[in-house]
């Protein structure tokens, strides 16, 4: 484990594959919806100290149903956070694509 901040694992992505040899999003295999996302580290850091990359904050998710309840905080409850992915390509890209991580492919538990 890392001396800062947690590694995740077993995330999917929807709309896009992982590029390994890149290190990179890069676009699905055809009739593929969804891949394996690669391992990723969590790591807390400023805002102020973020490194700068081409990245896109793709949205991460609990199930494939995107909709959840709408809580009077204004937050979806499916809605998890946003994690920046290296990318080659523009963040409109990966959104006209839906491009978004998610934690299960089934709403079942």
């Amino acid at each position: 484990s890392p001396d800062n901040g947690a590694y995740i694992y077993g995330l999917h992505l929807q709309g896009c594959r992982w590029n390994y040899e890149k290190g990179v999003l890069d676009e699905s295999f055809p009739k593929v919806l969804f891949s394996q996302a690669p391992v990723i580290w969590l790591k807390p850091t400023k805002n102020t100290e973020l490194r700068q990359y081409s990245h896109y904050d793709c949205p991460l998710y609990t199930t494939v149903e995107r909709r959840g309840t709408l809580l009077t905080t204004g937050h979806n409850t499916n809605y998890l956070m946003s994690i920046r992915l290296p990318s080659e390509h523009s963040e409109h890209h990966w959104i006209r694509r839906g491009v978004a991580l998610l934690c299960q492919l089934s709403d079942s538990i």
